[in-house]
């Protein structure tokens, strides 16, 4: 086997212009905590004390390295803008577009002043409503500026990747997750009555006669609607999801909706087929159009509108969706500044304009230089895991290897920039520049059924702290903001690179590998590219991973839903072997150096403990565990670390330790 050596960051200095000082170990010690060890507890360890003496901001519903990176990130876009508005910028340009969009929205005086005037237009389209053909007509319209009972989205056709098709999926409900409605729980009782005065409060100062009975009734129909939908672990399914048929065959499936004034509305009337994506809520949810009254769903469609656009309207709307959204549901004591939510609002409208700026500002080219050689290495890594998997077959071990060599890397931003010129933005028109924005999004997306997949497009702005895999293409991609200390450190030591970043990039590859993305080949084509022994050998590993994570308690009550969170506990255990391995190979049979008394094997898995650095609100803690497939960053750290054989041998532990697990017991998949 050809052996390859990773160069290490220090080689990078002098291309970078950074002075050869002794390089740290990008270890934050003074969050550690010296009463706890690894060995009982790596978060705790490499967490401890920054978690006791760390408070919440009151504006925060949680807090930790992702929120304290989107910060930065969004204070520096704020910056960019500031320049923009503090200085003319010449009519119908992006430049002047972006300023009037952010001046707009953070005109608060000016929006109070205005009144429900704004919104009359649109509560008008609802009244206006008149029969079944209105009211899908007005939702075919409404695509893209608000979530409605069945949603459409286009992208690369599961069974045909280098083609955009529509696809339907479910949607109108104005709580996070059909659970809250239907589960018979303490707590998502309480959010149930703090959504149903939410309700009322809409209702009331929209004019309604009769509030509280309003609220009342549209709570009643969300709740006939959330139990009709498919929960989160159904939703992970792509081979359930994917239904092609045309829309003929979807009138006949799903009769109660018009949908060909639906699709005609959306701007895809022409289509051939679609995907149904959820069929038994897509013709449930369609039944109750058709039969629930006209009066009823008008008064439903009016307080979603205003759930949806209550941050552009006067006050009182404003103080209600945060007293539901920010207060009763994670847990903030006070709503977001005005200037981060409009920061976030141009983000989402003009984003690559931003992000242009953004990386000329703040991302060197010798990042992303050091980024591909990083990717390239772990790329590497996973191939030679493959090889040396002991449950998996030679034929199914080849077509792995082949779906590995087939990935695209995307690193910091786009080749090519989107084009915003035919976005129309008004001075002082926030509700009107929201609703411009998002039909244009709308409409650039719809454009693309039928049509061959443009590979180039990213679904995240430079100046996202994030990163993805998308199955349909193949695709790794990490977004230019996230690749910033404490995940990616130029001036640090490999190991808590490789701990952080290392991870991450082999987190976002293995998802090509995890419960769901292994379903898709090379291609991006859904396709069984495994043998059933191996695919039964792989739900066998995948079971004990569900076992262990739903042995995990963030709530007095609440476990961890193991089969919701499997595919990321497969990619964050996988991500961390494969990390581990480009690290050990990058030092050519070397020793690393003792820096700050911890040996490099120690200082990569306190870099991958530091990373996961957060608390949360209980409110927050109870929706993220009920709707988000990532478990939560203490068991993310330690639940992926109490599997690696590296991790034992680094701290040396033994039974009775916290963390000690005997190898035999040890999951290991990738």
């Amino acid at each position: 086997m050809k052996v390859f050596r990773l160069a290490p960051l220090a080689a990078l200095l002098l291309c970078t212009g950074l002075s050869a000082a002794p390089l740290t170990s990008g270890l934050d010690k003074a969050g550690f905590d010296p009463a706890s060890r690894p060995q009982d507890d790596l978060f705790r360890a490499a967490n401890g004390r920054w978690v006791d003496t760390t408070e919440i901001p009151a504006d925060k519903a949680d807090y930790g390295t992702f929120i304290q990176l989107r910060d930065k990130s969004d204070k520096e876009v704020r910056a960019i803008v500031d320049e923009l508005i503090a200085k003319p910028q010449a009519a119908g340009s992006v430049e002047q577009k972006i300023a009037a969009f952010y001046g707009a929205y953070i005109d608060t005086a000016a929006i109070d002043k205005a009144g429900m005037k704004p919104v009359k237009e649109l509560l008008a389209g609802i009244d206006a409503i008149k029969t079944r053909r209105d009211l899908a007509t007005w939702m075919g319209q409404a695509q893209g500026a608000m979530d409605t009972p069945v949603n459409l989205w286009v992208m690369a056709d599961f069974k045909e990747p280098t083609i955009n098709r529509a696809l339907t999926w479910q949607g109108g409900l104005g709580m996070p997750d059909r659970d809250y409605y239907l589960k018979n729980d303490e707590r998502l009782a309480k959010a149930r009555v703090a959504y149903e005065r939410y309700l009322s409060t809409l209702a009331r100062l929209s004019g309604d006669k009769n509030p509280s009975a309003t609220a009342k009734q549209v709570l009643a129909l969300e709740r006939r609607i959330a139990a009709a939908h498919w929960d989160k672990v159904e939703n992970r399914n792509p081979v359930k999801l994917y239904n092609p048929m045309s829309p003929a065959e979807l009138a006949k499936t799903a009769p109660g909706i018009d949908w060909a004034a639906f699709l005609g509305a959306a701007g895809i009337g022409g289509i051939e087929r679609l995907s149904v994506s959820q069929p038994s809520a897509t013709m449930a949810i369609a039944k109750l159009l058709g039969e629930v009254p006209l009066p009823e769903l008008k008064r439903y469609l009016k307080l979603r509108a205003l759930d949806e656009n209550a941050a552009v309207l006067p006050k009182a709307f404003r103080d209600a969706r945060f007293a539901f959204r920010g207060t009763a549901l994670t847990g903030a004591k006070e709503d977001m500044p005005r200037w981060q939510k409009g920061i976030a609002e141009v983000n989402g409208a003009l984003g690559e304009a931003l992000g242009q700026v953004y990386v000329a500002r703040h991302f060197p080219p010798a990042y992303k230089a050091r980024m591909q050689e990083l990717v390239a290495n772990l790329m590497k890594a996973y191939g030679d895991s493959i090889d040396g998997l002991s449950w998996m077959t030679p034929a199914t071990k080849a077509q792995a290897k082949t779906k590995l060599s087939k990935y695209m890397t995307k690193i910091g931003y786009p080749d090519t920039w989107r084009d915003y010129s035919a976005l129309v933005v008004k001075e002082g028109d926030a509700l009107g520049n929201r609703a411009r924005s998002a039909r244009f999004e709308w409409d650039r997306l719809a454009a693309k059924a039928g049509k061959p997949v443009d590979r180039s497009e990213w679904a995240m702005t430079p100046q996202t702290v994030n990163a993805y895999y998308n199955p349909s293409l193949n695709e790794i991609v990490f977004p230019a903001a996230i690749l910033q200390p404490p995940f990616f450190d130029m001036g640090a030591d490999d190991a808590v690179n490789y701990g952080a970043i290392g991870a991450v990039i082999g987190h976002e590859i293995s998802h090509g590998f995890d419960d769901q993305g292994s379903q898709f080949d090379g291609d991006g084509k859904l396709s069984n590219w495994w043998s059933d022994e191996d695919r039964k050998a792989f739900e066998a590993l995948g079971a004990k991973l569900i076992a262990q994570y739903e042995s995990y308690e963030p709530l007095p009550g609440k476990h961890l839903n193991g089969k919701l969170t499997l595919g990321e506990n497969i990619a964050d255990l996988s991500g961390l072997q494969i990390a581990y391995k480009a690290y050990k190979l990058s030092l050519a049979g070397k020793e690393a150096p003792v820096i700050d008394g911890y040996t490099g094997e120690q200082r990569f898995f306190l870099g991958w403990s530091q990373a996961w650095r957060e608390k949360a609100r209980e409110e927050r803690i109870l929706q993220l565990i009920t709707i988000d497939p990532h478990s939560p960053p203490k068991f993310r750290a330690n639940g992926a670390a109490v599997n690696h054989d590296g991790f034992h041998s680094a701290f040396g532990t033994q039974a009775g330790d916290g963390m000690f697990k005997p190898g035999s017991e040890r999951i290991r998949i990738w």
